[in-house]
């Protein structure tokens, strides 16, 4: 891949990357000359262009990122002594006889982050003491210290999810990535769909679907408030074509758009208030400067003074203008997506509905599965089961849905290590909860109460053969 001239797969300018250090990630853009600060530390990822992805990079004095050379890591062979055990072994900080003034030294001296190992453990009095299990947990520890060293990632739902998890679970509602890979695979993710999507995750959620989709089909975003939230989305660095399938509406219009009130040409009452409340704001502002006293206003009779109100009043009119201008054209692409998006909900052949958001899903989902397509499937995730225990209790008693299913996951990561493989001891408590399940057309012929007291006919055979 790096000789056939791909640029898919190399680092370009204005792109964006994630950087790894460790378990800790960050979500960032190659901007030239923009100082980039992670982990304690302040680099340039100008060098980075052109280098193909997942390539780690040593940070060198100056912020200078330079491509790590492979090489074998360890201890060095005359270095390969180990104890039987450390119980001998006493933590009183004095096994180490460099200071803290002396590694500094050893930095301003230019000696890179494996060279000043190399010191540490020369100059560590138990080290040799130590079991080999030992010496690689401090050389690892140490590494993590003092190696400067980043790697750039390609952005993905699996890295995205890991990062926002690990460092601000609360903008996602603590959706962890397996949950999240499992919503994916239960609403039945693929190109060519029609999906609704609520979300309330900083737009991760959003951005994972438009990835599975490849570009192809249409997500229509509903929103609450005033505007869709898109942060996670942007870090995903999509082509501008994945951005053609993506279509919003207002989550407060649902009811209108159902009952055919939707009126999409008309033009926003609150927009055109604000505008003639702004409006008035600047007439009323150059009236209180022309305000004053008698003896001010009769000082500014001269023509110089003049012909500078006049010019300051063109040009205040120009803006007055220009704001007005940029109002109404904003105010007509607002109207476009909106009865472009209406367009798309009004014939109700979605063929998908993923709900994940901090506010209370079960209204949500009663309005929105009126958009689906029968044989859809849909997936709800909240943060408590008590919520979705009220939804699948309500879809239930309404019916139209079969397949009903409500899940949690459990997640532990095991070190697969010689002689030492176990599950680690750190582990998240939880990864929320799933309902899921398949819309079905009802008949509606027939009242639900006549299809209660019909009975199976064997069961009326036999009332009758007891009766004769």
């Amino acid at each position: 891949m790096a000789d056939n001239g791909d640029d898919e797969y190399r680092i370009q300018q204005g792109d964006y990357v994630v950087l790894k250090r460790g378990d800790i990630f960050k979500a960032v853009q190659i901007v030239p000359k923009k100082k980039i600060i992670f982990e304690k530390q302040w680099f340039f990822l100008d060098n980075a262009v052109g280098n193909l992805y997942s390539t780690t990079f040593e940070i060198s004095s100056g912020g200078i990122l330079q491509p790590q050379k492979l090489k074998e890591t360890g201890t060095p062979s005359d270095l390969k002594e180990a104890g039987t055990d450390n119980r001998n072994i006493v933590d009183d900080g004095k096994s180490q006889k460099l200071t803290r003034d002396d590694i500094e030294t050893l930095k301003e001296q230019g000696l890179k982050g494996q060279e000043i190992i190399q010191q540490l453990i020369e100059n560590s009095s138990t080290f040799r003491d130590k079991t080999e299990y030992a010496q690689d947990k401090y050389i690892k520890k140490k590494k993590k210290k003092y190696e400067n060293t980043v790697t750039i990632l390609k952005p993905s739902c699996r890295i995205l999810a890991m990062m926002y998890h690990g460092r601000e679970p609360g903008k996602i509602c603590h959706l962890r990535y397996d949950t999240l890979a499992q919503m994916l695979t239960l609403a039945n993710i693929h190109a060519r769909s029609k999906v609704l999507v609520f979300e309330t995750c900083a737009g991760l959620v959003l951005g994972s679907i438009m990835e599975r989709m490849g570009g192809y089909g249409s997500v229509i975003q509903m929103y609450p408030g005033g505007g869709p939230v898109r942060a996670g989305v942007e870090s995903f660095g999509f082509p501008a074509h994945f951005h053609d399938t993506l279509h919003e509406f207002p989550i407060c219009h649902v009811n209108a758009l159902l009952a055919g009130d939707l009126d999409t040409t008309a033009k926003d009452p609150t927009a055109e208030e604000k505008f003639s409340l702004a409006a008035d704001e600047e007439q009323i502002q150059p009236e209180a400067e022309q305000q004053g006293s008698p003896e001010e206003q009769s000082m500014e009779t001269n023509a110089e003074d003049d012909a500078a109100q006049d010019q300051e009043k063109i040009e205040k009119e120009k803006r007055k203008e220009a704001k007005a201008q940029e109002r109404k054209v904003k105010l007509e692409e607002k109207r476009k997506k909106l009865a472009a998006a209406a367009a798309l909900l009004e014939g109700r052949n979605a063929d998908g509905l993923v709900i994940a958001s901090r506010f209370h899903p079960c209204p949500v989902l009663m309005t929105l599965l009126r958009f689906l397509a029968p044989s859809r499937p849909f997936v709800v995730y909240s943060q408590y089961k008590e919520t979705l225990i009220e939804c699948y209790t309500k879809l239930k008693e309404q019916g139209g849905t079969v397949n009903l299913r409500l899940s949690d996951t459990w997640l532990r990561h095991y070190q697969v290590l010689p002689n030492r493989t176990h599950p680690v001891l750190l582990m998240s408590g939880g990864g929320g909860y799933l309902l899921s399940g398949m819309t079905v057309a009802v008949d509606q012929s027939k009242p639900a109460a006549s299809q209660r007291s019909e009975e199976p006919a064997p069961k009326r055979q036999k009332l009758k053969d007891t009766e004769g």
